[in-house]
């Protein structure tokens, strides 16, 4: 679409203003590939800052100002198997595997990463140049406000003269395995292109008034505040603990406090909080935790989801409140869930709801091992507390006005023991995306008991019991951050034909 779309410009001599873009070099050492990526993404968006500048400034060029991702290509010639056990790393056959790159500061550690493993699996260079896929001016700055701002007064259109995000190179048909190479097209190295990656960023900053770069690679969603609040308390204990391994926490408005300070040293608390506000208690590699409270439903669930994927976190685990549906749950047990009944719809499109969504042993591990260390129970007396199976996720908050006799007789032939809204919904996205997920709930009501959901119940409920929870998540975390990252990231994740980028 890109490469069409410069080459009508030539065909019309419509003059084509852009930063010279060199030849493509082979490099057989990762840091080396990535240093050009960057070199090549911070010349051309800069190239575009500048020219923007002079636009408004009045300066307009005749023709069109353009500036070009920077891109990294494999080439083979061979079928050669790699190591079997892999989950990433490889490409599947011969042939040339391409993806274009954005933000190669911020991915510095993953693509350094994904590079060496290309290099050494196949023992062929990586080629970085620049591709023909054209830089929007709002991605440029890594905020967009910049050109929101400027382009209020503008006498001519910003279209006629700069590449505007464009939604036919947004999609997600990598990830949903319906992209389709035409003939002697390269295949996709990476399951996302620049720009789609590009717009989750700034969609991130918009709707948990924190930058993509605080972001850390395990990742705790809620549907309430209350673990927030519990969140941000025990994230300052853990700060205090030298041993911790935390050096700081980030709150909305990029408000950072620092181990070893008593109050923020930056940023500023917005006026009102987002519409999913998120905390980061981060680690120097990233390997902190991140928790986001989604809000109720499943379609803020997709919605945060399609974004933190772009990240590539290492997992994400859903902690929230559930209705029990089994008369032997008590209000705060837990639901540890091994199977999903998808009733939630918003990913019909994507991922049908015929495709079983499995339980990943290392993530289930994880979070029995937190349970049993944090309650103190273990073996068979963990029944008390906990119960593992399968959780229907709904988008029908009030299911229980309607007659209720269809549905629970259906979560009956599921073998269903909770009901929510959003938790097969991060599952089902874990899958599609790749991303190592997992849910453990706690029931807080029982609808189908006479047990509702009160005022004064869900007051007591709150203060005894998300606590423990939340202890519980953040354990869990720790404990998949001590595992290798190969054996997190399960084959069983992976499709047939799959990039080589995790």
């Amino acid at each position: 679409m890109a490469e069409n779309e410069a080459d009508r410009g030539r065909e019309t001599g419509m003059a084509i203003h852009e930063p010279p873009a060199g030849p493509f070099t082979g490099y057989r050492d990762a840091a080396a590939a990535v240093a050009r990526l960057e070199e090549i993404f911070e010349t051309n968006t800069a190239f575009l800052r500048d020219a923007f500048q002079q636009f408004l400034a009045g300066d307009i060029p005749q023709g069109r100002v353009r500036a070009c991702y920077p891109e990294i290509r494999l080439v083979t010639e061979t079928h050669g198997r790699v190591d079997s056990r892999l989950a990433y790393g490889f490409v599947s056959g011969p042939g040339v595997h391409s993806t274009s790159v954005t933000r190669p500061d911020l991915f510095r550690d993953y693509l350094l990463e994904q590079v060496e493993l290309l290099i050494r699996n196949h023992e062929v260079p990586v080629e970085v140049g620049v591709s023909d896929l054209p830089i929007p001016l709002h991605f440029a700055f890594y905020d967009g406000t910049h050109v929101e701002g400027a382009a209020v007064a503008l006498q001519r259109p910003l279209a006629d003269v700069f590449d505007l995000p464009d939604l036919s190179v947004l999609d997600d048909a990598i990830v949903n395995g319906t992209f389709e190479a035409g003939p002697g097209m390269p295949r996709p190295l990476a399951p996302f292109t620049a720009p789609r990656v590009d717009y989750s960023l700034h969609r991130l900053q918009h709707y948990t008034a924190t930058a993509a770069g605080h972001f850390q690679n395990y990742v705790i969603l809620t549907n309430y505040q209350f673990y927030m609040d519990e969140f941000c308390r025990l994230a300052r204990d853990l700060l205090a603990d030298p041993d911790s391994g935390y050096t700081h926490f980030v709150e909305p408005g990029n408000v950072i406090t620092r181990a070893g300070d008593m109050e923020p040293q930056e940023g500023e608390a917005p006026a009102r909080l987002p519409q999913m506000p998120a905390y980061h208690l981060a680690r120097s590699d990233h390997s902190g935790i991140t928790m986001i409270n989604i809000g109720v439903g499943p379609s803020n669930a997709k919605t945060i989801t399609d974004h933190v994927a772009v990240l590539r976190p290492h997992a994400w685990l859903m902690l929230g409140h559930c209705a029990g549906l089994r008369n032997s749950q008590q209000l705060g047990d837990y639901v540890l869930a091994h199977g999903y009944v998808r009733e939630d719809h918003v990913l019909d499109a994507d991922l049908p709801a015929w495709v079983p969504i499995p339980p990943l042993a290392e993530i289930q591990v994880a979070l029995e091992g937190a349970v049993e260390e944090v309650t103190g129970l273990a073996g068979y007396e963990l029944k008390r507390v906990m119960r593992t199976g399968t959780v229907a996720s709904i988008d029908n908050r009030n299911w229980e006005l309607r007659d209720h006799r269809e549905p629970v007789q259906r979560f009956s032939q599921s073998r269903a023991i909770a009901l929510d809204m959003e938790s097969a919904t991060i599952a089902a996205n874990g899958f599609r995306f790749r991303v190592p997920y997992g849910t453990l709930l706690c029931v807080s009501d029982k609808p189908l008991h006479g047990e509702l959901k009160l005022p004064g119940m869900a007051t007591d409920f709150y203060k005894r019991q998300v606590a423990q929870h939340l202890r519980i998540g953040i354990l869990s975390m720790e404990k998949l951050r001590a595992m290798p990252r190969e054996r997190l990231h399960s084959r069983k994740l992976r499709s047939f034909a799959e990039t080589a980028f995790q």
